[in-house]
């Protein structure tokens, strides 16, 4: 599971940092062609709005592995050991489902309905573009369970400790 989850990490990292920088391009050629040549590109605005999407989800899923995401935890570590340890595996317990329904269910189906749908700016349909979401999902559900398994069999904190120590 250890191996599966360092070549998602470095499949997430390597496909963040080629959508930001075809995202750059396309963002810099709008700007070129607008400004500069008088003649806007009607293709970029919508090309940067999926490269954005994709970016964000991607992103995301990338904090999931770091176990990065946003916690407020001052209630929870007042909590002794056990209950500290049972709250996380529920909180990633509740990320399986939301990214079960949202995420996986959610996106197959829009993918599904729009799959014939043509975008007007780009030379594609919508549907293999909403893709994006139920692959987000997997991996999010997949790092959810490797986080609980780790939570459980003592691998890792219950509750991360991210504050920086005060002098």
């Amino acid at each position: 599971m250890q191996s599966i989850k360092k070549a998602s990490d470095k499949f997430l990292a390597a496909a963040c940092v080629i959508l930001f920088a075809v995202l750059v391009v396309t963002v810099v050629w709008q700007v070129f062609s607008r400004q500069i040549l008088n003649s806007p590109s009607a293709w970029t605005s919508e090309l940067a709005q999926y490269l954005f999407v994709w970016l964000g989800l991607f992103g995301a899923a990338l904090v999931f592995a770091e176990r990065g995401h946003i916690a407020v935890d001052f209630l929870v570590r007042k909590f002794p050991a056990r209950i500290e340890k049972i709250t996380a595996v529920f909180v990633q317990v509740a990320i399986i489902a939301f990214a079960g329904l949202i995420l996986v269910w959610g996106g197959y189906r829009v993918s599904e309905q729009s799959w014939s749908q043509a975008l007007s700016g780009l030379p594609v349909t919508i549907g293999p573009l909403y893709l994006v979401m139920p692959v987000t999902g997997v991996l999010i559900i997949f790092y959810a369970v490797y986080h609980m398994v780790a939570i459980i069999r003592g691998d890792e904190e219950a509750i991360e400790d991210t504050e920086p120590d005060v002098i």
